[in-house]
């Protein structure tokens, strides 16, 4: 069960049962009104009325003692975490992940991404924990104004969950979480607001399966209940 849906992801996450997803790595928009060079922007990055919702529905989804990875809007923490804990997330990690270039300057040169590692219950841990801090490849942005690279994503799905999990991205954008997660063998479930987003991630997706030469699933959209 693979599906990378167009819809708000609150309204879709309703209709999944609770306790179906093994692990959730997302992106949510950073709050901060992101406008690219190109002009293109992200839909909610202006207003959180969405964020306490859609943490909820997170929450609800994901398995008991499972994982999820969020990066958030560094300069926004206090909402980001609020809503975190609101939900019921517990903070168990915080990821560094370095640039070798400042994607902003103001005070100082911005050269890195974060996200906050949150569990649902007591998720047993790695075998082999990856270090808190990882590198970042420049992905250039070309399917999304703000995308992030596989190689980032990848170890992080290998670490946190098992061959045939599933992979739930509440903000997909352009689906580099699913890439990363059929890649590494595990089942997705992306959701994105944007059509020419959704649009972007679909034909990456269906290009990565030729390569692999994984035919596509065509069972339901929604998980099992666990």
């Amino acid at each position: 069960m693979s599906r990378f849906v167009l819809g708000n992801c609150v309204n879709v996450m309703t209709d999944f049962p609770a306790n179906a997803v093994d692990f959730i790595l997302t992106d949510p928009p950073y709050l901060v009104g992101f406008r690219d060079r190109q002009g293109r922007e992200i839909a909610g990055d202006k207003t959180d009325e969405w964020l306490r919702p859609a943490c909820g529905e997170m929450y609800r989804v994901l398995k008991k003692d499972s994982l999820m990875v969020s990066f958030y809007g560094w300069n926004r923490v206090d909402r980001f975490m609020g809503a975190w804990k609101a939900a019921g997330f517990k903070v168990v990690g915080h990821l560094v992940f370095t640039k070798n270039y400042s994607s902003k300057s103001a005070y100082v040169g911005y050269r890195h991404e974060c996200a906050y590692i949150l569990a649902k219950g007591r998720p047993r841990l790695p075998m082999h924990p990856l270090p808190d801090v990882l590198d970042w490849k420049y992905t250039g942005n070309r399917h999304h104004p703000t995308e992030k690279p596989v190689s980032s994503l990848q170890p992080l799905i290998e670490s946190f969950t098992a061959p045939g999990g599933i992979v739930l991205d509440p903000f997909a954008g352009s689906a580099s979480s699913c890439v990363a997660a059929l890649q590494a063998g595990r089942r997705y479930i992306g959701i994105e607001l944007m059509p020419e987003y959704h649009r972007a991630g679909t034909e990456r997706l269906a290009s990565v399966r030729r390569s692999m030469q994984r035919p596509a699933a065509n069972d339901p959209v929604y998980p099992e209940a666990a």
